[in-house]
């Protein structure tokens, strides 16, 4: 699913908007990040063949839903405009919003996997300016903070963004959902699994990949990856890129960027915060500092 071919991306691309930046965390989802700033102007959205979710980052007071005289856009606030809708909207100053691309067929599959309800029975709300702090503190504090070009920040991007449908299923849907538990994966899946992550730490993982190899939905295997091993699958695997990492450092015998890219990190930059944050110091500092233990150890 590419932006330049979503309806509501193409209508702002031809205003006053200014794309920050845009990504793709599977099959079916993409999102982009948008400014207006102190231009005037309108945005008229005709019959999307999409969902599109909007919440607003800064701004928004003085946006206006002409078709339904609706004014009170604001930081946090979300909009649902629902495939096949028609909307007029006015911009009358500055605004920042983050906006998620959901293809139907993705969200009727989902509705099926988490929550066993028949595709045909969901439809989501057509919805204006309504607080959802829940949902936006996904969108800042799972979404944002990442790097959408970078390949190893991808399952995380993946498993943020199913959050956000599941948000919406659960809260925002035309009936009321349970969702269905399975359990714990079976222990030869689990070890399957750990395995084939273990071989491939070095490469861009998917959400995805992973269910399918444990013969799941992304929704399921989220669950019950997180129930087995005591981690959500993109934490888990963040957290053995910086074993791997640390193990190459204790060695001793490749640079940062060669260990960067032989743990799955786009750049040295991104190793490095990545590192930090896991390690509570940079890489090249945790490597002086077990260089300074080792010679400790032979005095």
């Amino acid at each position: 699913m590419e932006t330049s071919a979503i309806h509501v991306s193409e209508v702002l691309s031809q205003t006053s908007a200014r794309l920050w930046r845009k990504g793709t965390a599977a099959c079916g989802l993409a999102f982009a990040e948008w400014e207006w700033r102190d231009a005037e102007g309108w945005a008229n959205y005709d019959q999307p063949d999409h969902h599109t979710l909007s919440v607003y980052l800064d701004g928004g007071d003085k946006i206006v839903r002409a078709d339904r005289q609706l004014l009170g856009g604001g930081p946090d606030k979300f909009c649902l405009m629902p495939a096949g809708h028609a909307s007029r909207w006015h911009v009358g100053g500055p605004i920042r919003m983050f906006h998620l691309y959901i293809d139907p067929a993705v969200l009727a599959y989902q509705a099926h996997a988490a929550f066993d309800i028949t595709p045909r029975r969901i439809d989501l709300q057509d919805l204006t300016f309504v607080d959802d702090p829940a949902l936006a503190m996904i969108v800042r504090g799972a979404v944002l903070p990442l790097d959408w070009s970078d390949l190893a920040d991808r399952m995380a991007l993946e498993s943020a963004c199913h959050l956000l449908l599941h948000r919406l299923l659960r809260h925002h849907t035309n009936r009321a959902t349970t969702e269905v538990i399975k359990g714990r994966l079976a222990p030869a899946v689990q070890r399957n699994i750990i395995e084939y992550i273990e071989a491939n730490l070095s490469s861009a993982l998917k959400l995805e990949e992973l269910a399918c190899r444990a013969k799941l939905s992304t929704f399921h295997f989220a669950k019950m990856f997180r129930a087995s091993v005591g981690l959500p699958p993109h934490a888990y695997v963040a957290k053995r890129r910086v074993d791997r990492a640390k193990s190459l450092l204790h060695d001793g015998k490749l640079e940062l960027a060669q260990i960067a890219l032989a743990c799955g990190y786009a750049s040295q930059s991104h190793f490095t915060r990545a590192f930090k944050g896991e390690a509570g110091m940079t890489p090249g500092a945790w490597r002086r500092v077990q260089e300074v233990r080792l010679r400790g150890l032979g005095d």
